[in-house]
């Protein structure tokens, strides 16, 4: 049925991707494709894939990630001389903490785990998770965020920076540190001076269509480029003239030079990079201008890349990445890999790793039975779950639309999955008689889970948090659930590191909460979280990935408020 609707509206110039089953289970199936044709480097582990081939004990692990939608990042980088595992979210969306934590530990050979990622929030908020419970584990995990798109922060907030194609030089040079059997802090220190040098620069040409979407995140009049795009379907800081080849050539290579890093030399490695929809002649054209470009302004081209590296579905663009190199940076560079999407050099055969890894998650289990007061309530939760579900479904495409103002459009999408998921997992807890606490949990771990990014994340927490103020004994009276209601709140503030005020879902929960411990009605609390949000259209966004484009957020609301507004409303009509 899919491919039968697909074909006719891609006929209409509408859908892009034609070949798929439901659109929800895309990223998972493609995965599954993904591992079995390249069975020979890669095996499935929940949450990812890992290296098919040993790995000798003693080697510090190195595991890249971030949302579907990229490929050949992250997960075709796997494989000897390479990453040791790559962790997949949903498509464009940060994958959950539990499934970084299962690549993790599956590639862990005892010298600590390094997570590499891009620095979008919902990366740093799940990837922080997984690091967080390996660490309480013994394991020595950290964290590295790649910061090279000179558009979204200035010079001087290099780290607030978010990583778009400079992932491929960044996690290749620090892979072969790794290889190469330098110890923990070593290779980050590499990954430091790599990520210091790296800089990347990108212009879009069209936005891209989500799988099942009936039109792109954003449009692009003819003869308009956005100039600063993002990888995850964002439209560029701003619009400009789409001149020739070589008139994009000069505006990258202008835009590099001028944010050339402090110290650097005289050397780079130069990789064009195509988004998905821009064929590889048009990056040749391209890179024939920038490399006139670069020799012009005194620099040596020690070594060039033009393809497709880090896409976003079929969006069409292009960006332009330079690493200053040194000589341990050429080196690393330089060392061979063999991998399913990138090679270099050559390398003896690896013997294959024949360990069976767990594919699914580790469930919420009900291991003690809630008081039947509790169960009661369990299962009216069941149900309030059951109508968000039904609600998000219904508008998924209007928080899409206020999401890809100034994000990237999946907010709906997010929002849609996580719910259904939360409300099938408590459907399953409720039925084995567990209490409100326990049904909660498995509710907002599976609502993490399917969601992704941050907002998944956030109301992972957020339902955790509530459930367990709740408990499950006591039946909860009004104070209990006011109590809850603000356990919610300090859990997404803790985690999310959001204030009122800096345009988030926290702008319409914190004066639902002072409604609530004011003595006022749940009814109330949601009027105020309506008003909350909306007076988010006159927020510039502060955190997130609406960050950088935070001019173009004024006069739209926060999807994240908007959405959490809509459900305090259905929770006010179960609660009244």
């Amino acid at each position: 049925m899919y491919v039968t609707e697909n074909v006719l509206a891609y006929d209409e110039g509408a859908v892009m991707t034609v070949l798929m089953n439901d659109p929800e289970e895309f990223p998972k199936e493609s995965l599954e494709g993904f591992a079995d044709a390249f069975h020979k480097w890669v095996k499935p582990v929940y949450g990812g894939v890992v290296r098919s081939t040993k790995v000798d004990e003693g080697k510090v692990a190195v595991v890249v990630g971030g949302g579907s939608g990229h490929y050949p990042a992250f997960a075709g980088w796997v494989g000897p001389g390479f990453a040791d595992g790559a962790v997949a979210g949903n498509i464009f969306s940060s994958p959950s903490g539990a499934q970084a934590y299962a690549v993790a530990k599956a590639a862990d050979r005892g010298a600590g785990v390094l997570i590499g990622f891009g620095n979008y929030a919902g990366d740093v908020l799940h990837f922080g998770q997984a690091i967080e419970r390996l660490r309480g584990e013994g394991v020595d995990a950290r964290a590295l965020a790649v910061t090279d798109d000179i558009a979204s922060a200035p010079t001087d907030e290099h780290l607030k920076r978010r990583g778009i194609a400079g992932d491929l030089p960044v996690f290749k040079v620090t892979c072969a540190a790794a290889e190469d059997g330098l110890n923990i802090d070593q290779v980050q220190a590499v990954f430091n001076k790599v990520n210091d040098r790296t800089r990347s620069f990108g212009v879009a040409f069209s936005g891209c269509t989500l799988p099942g979407a009936g039109e792109p995140l954003f449009s692009l009049d003819p003869g308009v480029m956005g100039v600063g795009l993002g990888i995850h379907g964002e439209p560029g800081i701003h619009d400009a003239p789409l001149g020739s080849s070589d008139e994009v050539a000069k505006l990258l290579v202008d835009g590099l030079l001028a944010d050339r890093p402090e110290g650097a030399g005289s050397r780079v490695v130069a990789i064009v990079n195509g988004l998905g929809d821009t064929k590889y002649e048009e990056l040749f054209v391209l890179y024939r201008e920038i490399a006139r470009r670069l020799r012009g302004a005194d620099l040596e081209i020690v070594d060039a890349e033009v393809g497709e590296f880090v896409t976003s579905l079929d969006m069409a663009g292009c960006s332009l990445t330079l690493v200053w190199a040194d000589e341990q940076i050429e080196r690393y560079w330089a060392a061979a890999c063999d991998t399913p999407a990138y090679r270099k050099g050559n390398l003896q055969p690896v013997e294959a790793d024949t360990t069976v890894l767990a594919t699914q998650p580790e469930a919420v289990q009900v291991t003690r039975e809630g008081s039947a007061s509790s169960q009661e309530t369990a299962g009216r939760v069941v149900y309030v779950l059951e109508q968000v579900a039904a609600l998000m479904r219904e508008k998924e495409d209007e928080l899409g639309h206020i999401d890809a103002v100034a994000g990237d459009g999946d907010h709906g999408i997010g929002m849609a999955r996580g719910s259904k998921a939360a409300a099938v997992e408590a459907k399953r807890l409720a039925e084995q008689r567990g209490g409100v606490a326990t049904v909660l949990a498995g509710a907002g771990d599976a609502w993490s889970a399917a969601a992704g990014g941050t907002s998944g994340a956030l109301w992972g927490a957020l339902i955790t948090a509530f459930g367990a103020t709740l408990g499950d004994e006591d039946a909860p009276d009004s104070d209990a659930y006011t109590r809850a209601a603000a356990a919610a709140l300090e859990a997404v503030q803790r985690l999310g590191g959001a204030q009122v005020g800096d345009k988030t879902m926290v702008d319409a929960l914190a004066p639902a909460v002072e409604e609530l411990q004011s003595g006022h009605t749940w009814t109330q609390a949601a009027q105020a979280a309506r008003s909350g949000a909306e007076q988010t259209k006159d927020i510039v966004a502060k955190l997130g990935r609406a960050r950088p484009l935070g001019e173009k957020s004024l006069g739209t609301p926060d999807a994240g408020a908007v959405s959490l507004t809509m459900i305090l409303e259905v929770l006010a009509q179960h609660l009244a």
